[in-house]
């Protein structure tokens, strides 16, 4: 019997500015629905576990394609609450070169989900239906109605001996007095946490932590075992990303495990659509952690998966472990055939 896979988050709708035109420019969007727990839920689903969205859309033909979007990539729709008149939306710019990708988001704080209330969700059923639960710091940093929705959900989740995943995921347009204000609620959700997405940055901006090490590698190793000891955490895990000059990323990844801190190879690959990239690490994570992989193993497979997230377009991670494996070991195929 496959696990389930739980992501409370909101369904958002993308619309992609064609090519690399700005939106100064473009005269034509394209679109489709994404968020992180779309994108977790799914990817997982493509690895082989039952994967539920937690979420509520409106009640419009707007809902209705995006029902019928996330019914495409497997996600169960069994807790998805209706109501509401809104659905979130953000515009991506893809960047070039030395411009950077851009998205804005738009009517977000009154969307069904972010107006949403703990009775739209049937929590008892979740907690007792799920063995990994997800959350990110996107959904946080929304409304304290949304906030406290998320702890009871984690809270009744760790209760009946599932597993609570975060994922930082700071995202500074989206909280308006910014790192004191996200503080607190990152404390929180750290407290009720299993395994946890980070990097040193959310150590030292998020939580306050200090160090004298220089290089992002050093704090990382001196600040990450320090914030699992502070909030009992199992696992830590993350990505240090880097752009080089012919536009081409380098993607290696870590995981804090059993007090040992493992990276993986540096991985540098071309980018189609780097958007989901994070999400689909994470579900390497995942995947590592409940198929049993060695730690060594399981950081690659989530660094590799990361990198094939950025070949596909879209934000979310089509690829089965069958392709991940394949590609851990170096092979570049022209056709399969």
């Amino acid at each position: 019997m496959s696990k389930k896979v739980f992501a409370f988050g909101e369904v958002m709708m993308r619309l992609t500015v064609p090519g690399y035109e700005l939106l100064t420019q473009a005269n034509t969007l394209k679109y489709s629905f994404s968020g992180t727990g779309v994108n977790v839920t799914s990817a997982m689903t493509k690895l082989g576990y039952d994967g539920y969205l937690i979420t509520k859309l409106p009640v419009s033909p707007i809902g209705d394609a995006a029902i019928a979007f996330l019914q495409r990539l497997g996600i169960r729709r069994d807790f998805i609450s209706n109501g509401g008149k809104y659905i979130g939306m953000f515009f991506l710019e893809n960047g070039f070169a030395h411009r950077a990708s851009r998205v804005t988001y738009t009517n977000r704080l009154e969307s069904s989900f972010n107006t949403s209330k703990l009775s739209d969700y049937a929590i008892d059923e979740i907690a007792k239906e799920a063995d990994v639960i997800h959350f990110c710091g996107i959904t946080l940093a929304m409304t304290d109605q949304v906030r406290d929705n998320m702890k009871s959900l984690a809270i009744k989740v760790k209760e009946k001996g599932g597993l609570v995943c975060f994922d930082c995921n700071y995202r500074p347009s989206l909280w308006e007095r910014g790192y004191t204000q996200a503080k607190p609620h990152y404390e929180e959700l750290l407290a009720l946490a299993d395994v946890v997405m980070m990097n040193e940055k959310d150590a030292m901006f998020t939580l306050g932590m200090e160090t004298d090490k220089i290089s992002r590698e050093e704090q990382l190793t001196d600040l990450i075992p320090k914030v699992a000891t502070e909030f009992n955490i199992d696992t830590i895990a993350g990505t240090h990303r880097t752009i080089n000059s012919d536009n081409t990323h380098s993607l290696k990844g870590y995981v804090f495990k059993n007090d040992t801190l493992i990276f993986s190879k540096d991985r540098s690959f071309s980018v189609y659509d780097r958007i989901g990239a994070g999400d689909a690490f994470t579900s390497g994570i995942l995947h590592g952690e409940l198929a049993g992989f060695p730690e060594e193993k399981t950081v690659e497979f989530a660094v590799t998966a990361g990198m094939l997230a950025c070949t596909i377009v879209g934000d979310t991670p089509m690829s089965t472990e069958a392709e991940i494996l394949s590609t851990m070991t170096g092979a570049i195929d022209d056709i399969k055939r």
